[in-house]
């Protein structure tokens, strides 16, 4: 898979996303759609017109009567103020990446809301003496070109010799924080732009290094070269010195695919040119570039390449994979020698097998080792193995208490790198590990509250299958299970992303010690138990999905910890999916619902943006036999006059161009064209994220957490 579906990053000092993954990737600002007319089918296709100044002052007029009535609740200025004061605090774990002898991050705070890329030596950042060289600040180019830019990340260029400088970077920008991006030669030295360097105009491409003077392009080459879903489907070489129109084109991939790409990737003193072919958002072609030719590697297209270690290619089995005699169940790793591949060899050998309870999360390699982290019932174990002859031999490394354990700073070219761990009440912890494994701390976040109150339990809900389904629920220790706690229930599941224990950090000091619950559900659709968990939910097997959900709302009922009129629920992208057919399923069990950034008009989904990259998860609602069952759950289709709904506030921004935010503009009109009372909240800037910068999501976090405590507790 390429990155993460619907996903969209949070930050670890608040809980607006909690770690919300979002719906694939995005197409262009301006909204693909057939039509931006009302129809007697959808009076509300006018909404779906991104900038239109019909919809604009619809907006507008549904942001101030949000903002009138949440902005007075006595503890949204508090709430605002403590979650920005967390976000921009100076004693944040400042998280980098290693280039040779520097260590590269990217800073925001108060001073600098847009930010700073910046290095310090490693030897400094290790001994906790950082001092932070400003390389690029991004602050003073908004100013200076008069535009909302939001950084979206610095590709360094590898040095051509052993122990050379990155010199040159690849640097991108986006414009209020969409997906689509302005790419820029920057060079280090001279902190500036490269006159006359490598540059791509805003779109949804890339550029990738092959050398210094060379790379890969993918971007909008004008008529009929996007896919279907708005993502480039042509990829060429660019070389320095000449006209982007002089690029030679190395893989045309089909306009129904979702995408193609290729890379230059690094794996010691060896590497390989990779070129893909997004067939669909879980199949892939995979391609080899040598002299100027494509090599196709006969893999399964629904497998993924982990990486390439000691001749070995590390591949994971997305569906059971049959060679010869040999049987490898779906969730396996198996390897086979480069060469073998290449010559037609089926030579496959089992390196990793997953059990009922394990599933695996990556593969990342140093000089001489592998680094696998591995769920085991939703919970981090993170291993070191070195192969030895033939054989394999396997370390863990082990942290005290379950929490959440990430791999960082991992590279082919050393053997040290960096962990971080944390849990739910406990902040993350940063530490670096030598050859040998022996670690020292490098830093670690104050306490965000006092969790000495609070304890983390995994618990396990029966659906209505029979199916056990894990959730996590955090609560004070002394909790009376009278039913009228507030609690509030987030998941996702989808797209095999999984829902793992992190520090709570905003949300224990907004929530939970204004007496609040807060559950973690691992529903289907996830990955937390590999392939199986997420088919167990794809296309007409969503309800899968949305059943868990009840599930655990229902668990938690019956335990007494809350009730439906004290139960709130959350989820963004294909989360706000889930609520938006929660909503719709059984309103009555809920009495607060957030549904951020969300798909609910299953029926054009896959017409707007990015929406087309979706069907392989969600079924194609054009293909009758696909539509009979995506219409069972469709919540815009299914928002009843005559219902019940909790009030719930819906969250989107204007510059989202993955999932459009037609979604939940039409939903809020059509509910409220049925006299049901909503709240809305369209944030200018964020795209996907819905916030583009601190303060903005410290204002979102603030309307999220007043609206819940406005809401939980009143009569139903």
């Amino acid at each position: 898979m390429r990155y993460c579906p619907l996903f969209f990053a949070a930050s670890l000092a608040t809980v607006l996303t909690v770690g919300v993954p979002a719906v694939g990737r995005a197409q262009d600002a301006a909204p693909t759609t057939k039509s931006s007319t009302a129809s007697a089918d959808d009076p509300f296709l006018w909404l779906e017109e991104v900038q239109g100044e019909k919809a604009l002052a619809w907006v507008e007029a549904r942001n101030a009567a949000s903002r009138a009535e949440l902005t007075k609740h006595e503890e949204f200025a508090v709430i605002e103020a403590d979650t920005l004061a967390l976000l921009d605090a100076d004693d944040r774990i400042v998280f980098g990446s290693q280039r040779g002898a520097w260590i590269y991050n990217f800073w925001r705070d108060a001073a600098n809301p847009r930010g700073l890329y910046r290095r310090t030596s490693v030897a400094k950042y290790l001994d906790h003496k950082s001092e932070w060289d400003v390389v690029f600040d991004l602050d003073a180019l908004a100013k200076e070109e008069g535009r909302a830019w939001v950084w979206k990340g610095m590709s360094l260029r590898r040095p051509e010799v052993e122990g050379g400088q990155y010199e040159r970077g690849l640097m991108r920008l986006s414009v209020g924080g969409s997906d689509a991006v302005v790419v820029r030669e920057f060079d280090i030295p001279t902190r500036a732009f490269v006159k006359g360097g490598f540059e791509l105009p805003e779109a949804k491409g890339s550029l990738g290094w092959i050398d210094a003077d060379a790379v890969f392009v993918k971007t909008d080459f004008g008529a009929g070269s996007l896919t279907d879903s708005g993502y480039p489907r042509i990829v060429k070489r660019w070389r320095r010195g000449t006209p982007l129109a002089a690029a030679e084109t190395i893989f045309e991939g089909k306009q129904e695919s979702v995408s193609a790409g290729a890379r230059r990737a690094h794996y010691g003193d060896v590497h390989l040119d990779w070129v893909t072919h997004g067939t669909s958002f879980y199949t892939t072609e995979r391609y080899l570039l040598e002299d100027d030719a494509l090599i196709r590697l006969d893999l399964p297209t629904s497998a993924r390449i982990h990486t390439y270690f000691d001749g070995l290619l590390f591949i994971e089995l997305k569906q059971d994979f049959d060679v010869g005699d040999a049987h490898f169940v779906r969730g396996s790793v198996v390897t086979i020698p480069l060469t073998d591949l290449k010559a037609g060899k089926r030579t496959f050998t089992a390196f990793f097998v997953p059990t009922e309870t394990t599933a695996l999360q990556s593969i990342q390699r140093t000089k001489s080792h592998l680094l696998v982290s591995v769920l085991d019932n939703v919970r981090d174990r993170l291993f070191r193995y070195a192969h030895e002859g033939d054989a394999w031999k396997r370390d863990e490394i082990i942290f005290a208490g379950h929490g959440r354990i990430r791999a960082a700073n991992v590279d082919a070219d050393r053997d040290t790198f960096f962990v971080s761990h944390s849990s739910f009440l406990q902040p993350t912890t940063l530490y670096h590990f030598t050859e040998k494994l022996e670690r020292r701390i490098v830093q670690q976040a104050p306490k965000r509250f006092d969790a000495t109150p609070y304890e983390s339990r995994q618990m396990f809900a029966t659906s209505k299958d029979g199916t056990r389904v894990p959730y996590f629920i955090v609560t004070r220790k002394d909790i009376e299970r009278d039913g009228v706690n507030k609690t509030l229930l987030y998941a996702y599941g989808g797209f095999r992303i999984s829902m793992r224990p992190r520090y709570l950090g905003a949300l224990g000091k907004n929530w939970l010690d204004r007496g609040g619950v807060y559950v973690l559900a691992n529903i289907r659709g996830g990955g937390e138990f590999g392939p199986r968990w997420h088919d167990a939910a794809l296309r007409e097997k969503r309800h899968k999905a949305f059943e868990d959900f009840e599930a655990v709302a229902e668990a938690l009922i019956a335990k007494k910890i809350t009730s439906p009129s004290y139960l709130g629920i959350k989820g963004g992208s294909n989360g706000g999916l889930l609520m938006g057919a929660a909503v719709t399923r059984r309103p009555a069990l809920y009495g607060a619902v957030v549904c951020q950034v969300p798909l609910l008009d299953m029926r054009r989904y896959s017409k707007l943006l990015a929406g087309a990259s979706w069907i392989a998860e969600y079924g194609n609602p054009d293909v009758p036999e696909d539509w009979e069952f995506i219409k069972t759950y469709s919540p815009y289709h299914h928002v009843a006059a005559d219902a019940k709904y909790p009030r719930v506030l819906f969250t989107t921004s204007t510059k989202d161009d993955r999932v459009h935010p037609g979604h939940a503009r039409k939903m809020v009109a059509r509910m409220l064209a049925f006299g049901h009372p909503v709240l809305y909240y369209e944030n200018t800037e964020g795209g996907h994220a819905g916030a583009a910068n601190s303060a903005q999501r410290a204002y979102v976090d603030a309307l999220v957490y007043t609206y819940l405590l406005s809401e939980l507790g009143t009569a139903q």
